[in-house]
Parts: structure tokens; sequence; C-alpha cells
């Protein structure tokens, strides 16, 4: 017996052979090397491997079928079939004719049936088996490769899962290598980036997104190094389409991805899942604004009954929709009586009444003892608002910032104004005035659910205006 039957294993699929005489040493005769090579690659194998020559006796016999079964190679090399040992005695009979059939049969033959382990116990197990020819293209034997039924499926279970979730998943799939290039992209990612599966493959990132590629890059390279984050990360990306760019929220879960065949984890990449939640957390922002500011105008209520002098209250309105909404803020009154309808033909003539600082931050000052009319010039967004009785937004444009500073003195605002609002004050059917909110170049322009504030915030202004009209005009009540 040669030394690999001697170990388990042995130099080739069948029946004993005569040991056949290899190269000679200085001390005598080599072992032969390909039967140790073999014996190594069987043992190392992950799944469990028998074979059996074309009598049904048991050839090989490697480490994991040792592990799953119980039976070392010593005790199953040589035994004829599984009969009274591997497998009950009921089944044994039908076990031996379904492994050895596969030599009068094309291909593979995949079969599930119970073994017997060494201590009793019985487990299921699926076998694949395929015949050995010999030299002539005879069969020769059988090999069978098998594995518990629970592992088979979890690894069925494992491919098929990859397999879905780059093809049918609801939500992006990215497998991103060590270089934080993109390795595999699913379909549902491809259309988020607006571009092809294949395109993407390869690419750095910064080539796929207009902005958040940064925070991106970072999110990829904490989880390289330390791991998975406890919880998914939300993160706005603009992404480059046809239409142009777009801006989009996208919720982020990051797994680091790990060879299951090294000794030691070593990373292949990231799995980066996301999906697009824009319109909801756009909806979220909404509402928490939406909260915010109606909770200022209640503040502002509160805090405005409390004052004696009625233009005093006015200018606690402006102060309280001024936290959030704007930079500055300007109260300009019509110079005169208010402005009724049917007094188109009449120039409209603005007062500055009340302003925030235009250096710092800070209360609304009352101004405009004096009376003097603002110097504001035909077209000016204050005066169109008091012509036409409704809001006006203006903004200075794309312009460099000298172009933007000269835009804004121009309409007397301060200096690092580019977007404007106007809203007029309106009250028992009469123009009073009109407020204007100003933001600087850090901020966005005003949109229509800005204007909707500000109307709110004019009303209650206007009322206060006109109520510290009256007050004047009866001074004795």
């Amino acid at each position: 017996m040669s030394a690999s039957r001697r170990s388990g294993t042995t130099d080739e699929l069948g029946p004993d052979e005569p040991e056949r005489d290899g190269p000679q040493g200085p001390d005598g005769p080599e072992e032969s090397g390909g039967s140790d090579l073999l014996a190594a690659l069987l043992d190392g194998m992950d799944a469990a491997l028998c074979a059996f020559d074309a009598d049904g006796v048991v050839t090989h016999w490697n480490r994991e079928a040792e592990r799953i079964l119980g039976w070392t190679a010593a005790e199953a090399v040589g035994r004829h079939g599984f009969a009274g040992w591997a497998v009950r005695s009921a089944d044994a009979e039908d076990v031996q004719a379904r492994l050895m059939s596969v030599m009068q049969a094309p291909g593979r033959q995949v079969h599930e049936f119970a073994l017997v382990t060494k201590d009793g116990g019985r487990v299921l197990v699926r076998t694949q088996s395929a015949a050995v020819r010999g030299p002539e293209g005879k069969p020769a034997g059988v090999y069978c490769a098998f594995s518990e039924v629970h592992a088979q499926i979890d690894l069925e279970r494992s491919i098929a899962l990859s397999e879905a979730l780059f093809e049918d998943a609801s939500w992006g799939v990215v497998l991103v290598d060590a270089d934080l290039r993109p390795a595999v992209v699913n379909a549902h990612a491809a259309r988020a980036l607006g571009i092809g599966r294949t395109s993407a493959l390869g690419r750095p990132l910064g080539e796929l997104l207009a902005q958040g590629v940064e925070e991106l890059e970072s999110a990829l390279t904490h989880v390289l190094a330390e791991g998975a984050p406890p919880a998914p990360a939300e993160m706005w990306v603009t992404v480059r389409t046809p239409e142009g760019e777009k801006r989009r929220c996208w919720r982020s879960g990051f797994v680091r991805l790990a060879s299951p065949l090294a000794e030691e984890p070593v990373p292949l990449g990231v799995g980066w899942l996301f999906q697009d939640v824009t319109e909801a957390k756009l909806g979220e922002q909404e509402a928490a604004l939406l909260r915010f500011r109606a909770n200022q105008l209640h503040r502002a209520a509160r805090a405005a009954a409390e004052c004696e002098d009625p233009a005093e209250a006015a200018t606690v309105h402006l102060d309280f929709a001024l936290a959030g909404f704007a930079d500055h803020a300007l109260l300009d009154r019509v110079a005169g009586a208010p402005r009724a309808e049917g007094d188109d033909a009449v120039p409209v003539r603005l007062v500055r009444l009340a302003a925030t600082p235009a250096g710092a931050p800070g209360p609304s000052l009352l101004s405009g003892a004096a009376g003097l009319p603002l110097r504001y010039e035909e077209g000016h967004p204050a005066l169109s608002c008091v012509e036409r009785a409704g809001s006006v937004r203006a903004d200075a444009g794309s312009v460099p910032a000298e172009r933007a500073r000269e835009w804004a003195l121009a309409r007397q605002w301060p200096e690092d104004a580019v977007h404007a609002l106007c809203a007029v004050l309106r009250c028992r059917g009469r123009t009073l005035g009109v407020v204007t909110f100003l933001r600087g170049v850090g901020r966005s322009r005003f949109e229509r659910v800005d204007a909707v504030y500000a109307e709110d915030v004019a009303v209650r202004i206007a009322a206060a205006l006109d109520l510290a009209e009256a007050v004047r005009e009866k001074p004795g009540e």
C-alpha cells in the first residue's frame, strides 16, 4: 500500500496499484510528491469528499468528511460502501445503488440522504457525485462531495440574496473596492446615479457625484478601518443628470466586506446600501420650519401684547420674525395718510419707521422721527410692493461680489444683501407701508413659502401700526 493510502488518501482513484518506481535520491527512493500534494489538497478542501473504486470500496476520505461524520480516514478507507457503518442497514442498498449509478450516467448527480455519525447520530447531507474515468475512458470509480444540508442551504440562500440585491432590490446597492471605486452596481443604484451599471465600474466617486463626495469617501474609509457604523447615515449629495444637477438625500448603510478564505480578516471593500429619502426629508424639514415659525408668531403676539406703545409692538413682531428667516429687516410706512383703493395716481413715498442694525445683530430701532421720505428710485421693489399691494421678491443674481454690493447700495439696503422680499402692510382695506426682509450671500433666495410667512408677519405689523395711528389721533382716550 502506498504512503498516501496509509494516510487515508491514494495517489489516484481506483483499486490499489503496484508501487511505481520514482526518481532516486542520494539516500534511496524518494516519496511520491504527487501523492503528498493530492493528500494535502483533499484535506484542505472545505467540502467533505470521499471516493470509491469500481467495486464500491472507499479509497479517499478527507478531514472535512471526518469532521462531519466522526469517522477517521483510517476507519473509512478500505470499507465496502457505507453499509454497516455510515448508513442504516435498511438504507444501505439504496444509497450504494444511487452513488454507483453515476458510473453509467453522464455528468454529475445530486442526492440527499441521511448518513450515520460515529457516535450514532444521523446527519442529512447533500451529495454531488460523478464518475472517474480510467486511462481508456472506462469508469474506474466514483468521487462524492457532500456537505450538511443546512450548510448547503445557507450557502444557496447567501447566493440567492446576493443575486436578488443586485437585480431586484428596491434600494441602491454598490460594492466599493478598497480603492473606493465601484466594483458592482445594481440597477437601482445605477438609475439613482444617472449612469449605466457598467459605466460606473472602476470610476472615482468624484466623477459620479457633483457634491457630497468628501462625506461619502470619509464614511467609506471609516468603515474599511473601523467597521460598520451602528446606524444608517443620511447624506446629501448632488447627482449629475441629463436634466442638470439634482440634490438628493440618501439614507445609507455600510458593511465592511472581508474575505472568508483568509486566516485574518482582509478587507475586500465596503457594501454600500442606500435609499432615496429626499421627499420625506424635505417634508420633515418643511414641517419643522412651519412649527418653528408658528411658535415665533405665537411668542411675538404674546410679547407684543405687553407693549404699551403699538409702534414698539410692531418692532417686536419684526424682531421675532427675523430669527432664522433673514439677516436684515426694514420697516417703511407710507408718507402722509394711508394709501386707500383708487389712489394709484398719487406717487408712492415711503418713510423709514424702523430697521435692524446694519453692522451687527440686534433689536430693531425706531427711526424716521423727522418724516423725511426715502430716496427710492422708480421701480424699487418696496415701491412696487405698495403699488401692487402684494409681495415682491428681488435677487442680485449670479454676479461678482462687487456688482452685488452695488446692487444693494443702489436700493439703499445693507451692502451684503443679495436676496430681498417685500411684503405689503395692509389693514382695514388700506396700505400702511411695506416690510422688507434681506438675506446675505450665504443664504438661499426667498421662496413662495417664505413669502407666505412674511405676509403673516406683515398682517400683525400692520395691525400694530394701525393701532398706533388710532392712538395718536385720539390722545385723550
